[in-house]
């Protein structure tokens, strides 16, 4: 008999992974015992040589399929002589960390006994096992056991006791383990009173839906706002008391039959769809639909996802009479982290909900749902959230432990331990002083969660930004050295990461964005970098033209086209569209304003430039949410149309002033909206191209990185990619984290390790 002892890291707690190892033990005759630690899963093993190889080759191949494994790491120890295989409690560790699991959604094994009269867990809400349930959203510290869950309060009942203690049980250590006799409850309160309870609760819950009504609904990392996805009066009355007037809104239907019938799905959609992760997965529309025009005005595309709690599935049943689809939006007013516990929907709902679905399972952690896009048959994330957090992005090289804050917009955060990027959760956009107290509490729950003292504090180079104060703040309070990483450097830098380049590669990055602080002083938004981790040359970038009245113009896409339109040399005349938006005060104002540079800040920005686009093509003039100009002349391009509109390149600058003179012609010739915009799209491609392509004359580089929010455009991004792989680019996308503002804080981490590392040298 020989011996050995086995050290398992990576994502190997709260997916059954010490079920998953007894079992195989006992199939290869091997006596010992496994347990949890802080920093991962420990093994000991004694058994015949042969039994002890085929035990780690099975595990090397995978563990459940949850897991995600790091390293196995396995050494001889002496014997001593076990008898037989069990499962320890677990071992306390300090200052060490492995991942947390993420949440999963509702499993087909537990669907089978919530759906079965017979199963005393019959349309049980909060039914769950070793391999699905929530997991981050509940877990307060590490290691991961129920005393350190939200679920501590909950006595488990005899019943559930035999199946959490038994090795063979698919609920073994299964910690939100609960049945209707020592679980969780669920209840609907209208105006403050408890209506109903338990599956009474969840019928009545329906019939409000089904009558048009809106219902608050608690969820797995925070509340719900629902309504029936096919009356406009529903939806009116939504975005009416949500403040919400016309940014899409999230969907969910009981099946994939039923999303079909809405949006086309590919294959590769059905998998993101149905993972376990369950992101909103944005797909095509389909025409006709009875989903109300009120839920994605100006678009042509909806955001589904698939029930993944117990609740939802029972909350969507289909029956005759209830609605196919529902709207299943962040319950909050507009730009407002999400509600999550029920003292606080009682205070802010009140006024958006007709009633609440309460329950009494505390949520430790806030997190709204995940935005993926399918790209070319593969997930293309915009909003990294529930179901992926606080799974990490492994680094290509380890370093000094970070703390990056991102930035003021789809704010994230980031921590780095060893070769683990930990990316929190969306925050949102840190101009609300609520969101910056969910950054600071998120942020600490992270530092404990994973032992993590950062030595260094990594912040974006605008010193206004919300994000750079608190990072300064942390810094001076605590002694530690501060990083200021430019915007565009960061993106690039994150996309680098996320591909695993080593310390010192450089690519060509392609960062178009809408603003980002550049070391000039000036606004940056269309560049083209050399850029390696721990530096960057800025070689080209969009002209830059005056925003007049700054921030105010952002919201009004028509004063960018009116200075869009002087810089071409084109004549403010009121055929064009923009020009017929402002009446003659403001015309006056805007020009004088233009003309003395007052109130006038100057921006290279790529997201503007598709604002004043689409205010020229009449598309957009006035937004209500960020990047709507844009999103809506993507969604009006006509996707036929091969065209294009020239752009000027001199030395390092591209002029898109050839472009907006050619669209003021083709307007003038009748021609449509959709063709226009394609031709835009399609001359911003080949300038990108055409770009690179001097770049890498000059510079010899052949590797390219697309990355900023502009780049979330998957018409322009289809066409750019197709034309450099065409001339024989590498083109890096972003695959773990979004290409906009929520990949930043991933970028300032390594760039920061990397130039600490450097300055120890």
């Amino acid at each position: 008999m020989n011996a050995q002892r086995v050290h398992v890291t990576g994502v190997v707690q709260g997916v059954g992974f010490r079920p998953y190892v007894w079992t195989l033990a006992r199939r290869h005759a091997l006596s010992g015992w496994v347990r949890n630690s802080s920093s991962g899963v420990d093994i000991a093993l004694e058994g015949a040589d042969d039994d002890l190889g085929r035990f780690l080759t099975e595990l090397e191949a995978g563990g459940p399929p949850q897991a995600r494994i790091d390293t196995i790491d396995a050494a001889p120890a002496p014997s001593a002589g076990y008898t037989g295989f069990e499962i320890l409690e677990s071992k306390h560790e300090p200052d060490v960390a492995l991942p947390v699991a993420a949440d999963l959604a509702t499993c087909g094994d537990c669907l089978a006994e919530m759906r079965s009269p017979a199963d005393r867990r019959h349309r049980y809400p909060f039914i769950n096992c070793t391999n699905c349930g929530p997991r981050y959203t509940i877990v307060r510290d590490i290691p991961y056991d129920r005393a350190r869950t939200t679920m501590a309060g909950f006595e488990m009942c005899p019943d559930c006791r035999r199946e959490y203690d038994d090795p063979a049980d698919r609920r073994f250590h299964a910690q939100p383990v609960a049945c209707p006799a020592c679980g969780p409850q669920v209840w609907l309160e209208v105006d403050g009173r408890r209506e109903s309870e338990g599956d009474d609760a969840v019928r009545a819950t329906r019939a409000r839906l089904a009558a048009g009504e809106v219902v608050a609904i608690k969820g797995l990392g925070g509340f719900h706002l629902a309504c029936d996805a096919t009356s406009p009066a529903a939806v009116a009355r939504l975005r009416e008391r949500k403040h919400r007037e016309e940014k899409p809104l999230a969907l969910m239907a009981a099946d994939l039959d039923a999303v079909a019938r809405h949006a086309v799905v590919s294959d590769a959609a059905a998998d993101m769809l149905g993972s376990v992760a369950r992101p909103v997965v944005l797909l095509p529309a389909r025409a006709p639909s009875s989903i109300a025009p009120e839920v994605a005005p100006g678009r042509r595309e909806h955001g589904f996802m698939l029930p993944y709690t117990p609740l939802h599935h029972l909350l969507l049943e289909p029956e005759a009479g209830f609605p196919e689809v529902l709207v299943m939006t962040s319950a909050n007013l507009t730009d407002e982290p999400i509600v999550h516990r029920n003292d606080a929907a009682r205070a802010r709902l009140a006024s958006i909900a007709d009633a609440m679905l309460l329950h009494d399972r505390p949520i430790h952690v806030r997190a709204d749902d995940s935005v993926v896009a399918e790209w070319r048959g593969r997930p293309y994330p915009f909003r990294r959230a529930r179901g992926y957090a606080p799974l990490p992005v492994r680094l290509p090289f380890a370093g000094p432990r970070v703390l990056a804050f991102g930035g003021d917009l789809k704010n994230t955060f980031c921590l780095t331990r060893d070769r683990h990027a930990l990316l929190g959760h969306h925050i949102g956009d840190l101009e609300h002083h609520e969101n910056t107290c969910a950054l600071e509490e998120a942020i600490e729950h992270y530092e404990r969660l994973f032992r993590i003292s950062p030595e260094v504090v990594a912040h974006d180079l605008h010193p206004d930004y919300h994000s750079t104060r608190r990072a300064l703040e942390r810094g001076g309070r605590d002694g530690l050295r501060t990083v200021a990483v430019q915007h565009h450097h960061a993106h690039v830098a994150s996309c680098m990461a996320e591909h695993g380049l080593d310390r010192d590669e450089r690519v060509l990055g392609v960062s178009f964005d809408g603003t980002g602080y550049g070391p000039d002083g000036t606004i940056w938004g269309g560049e083209f970098l050399v850029a390696g981790y721990r530096d960057f040359e800025r070689v080209c970038h969009l002209e830059a033209v005056g925003l007049p009245g700054g921030d105010a113009a952002t919201r009004r896409p028509y004063r960018i086209a009116l200075s869009w339109l002087r810089h071409a040399g084109v004549a403010w005349t009121p055929d064009l569209a923009p020009v017929r938006e402002a009446d003659d005060d403001e015309l006056a104002l805007l020009e004088s304003q233009l003309r003395s540079g007052v109130n006038v800040p100057r921006s290279s920005g790529a997201g503007r430039l598709f604002d004043a686009v689409s205010s020229l093509l009449g598309i957009c003039h006035r937004a209500s949410y960020e990047a709507q100009a844009a999103s809506e002349l993507e969604a009006a391009a006509a996707p036929a149309e091969t065209g294009s509109y020239p752009f000027t390149v001199i030395g390092d600058v591209v002029d898109p002033a050839p472009a907006i003179g050619a669209i003021v012609e083709d307007l003038r010739r009748g021609v449509a909206a959709p063709i226009a915009s394609a031709r835009f799209h399609r001359g911003l491609a080949m300038m990108t191209r055409d770009v690179c392509r001097r770049l890498r004359d000059a510079h010899g580089l052949a590797r390219v990185a697309l990355t900023g929010g502009v780049w979330q455009n998957r018409l322009l991004l289809g066409l750019a990619v197709e034309l450099l792989v065409d001339e024989g680019f590498e083109v890096l996308l972003h695959e773990h984290v979004p290409a906009n503002d929520g990949g930043l804080a991933l970028g300032q981490a390594v760039v920061a390790i990397a130039e600490t590392s450097e300055r120890a040298r």
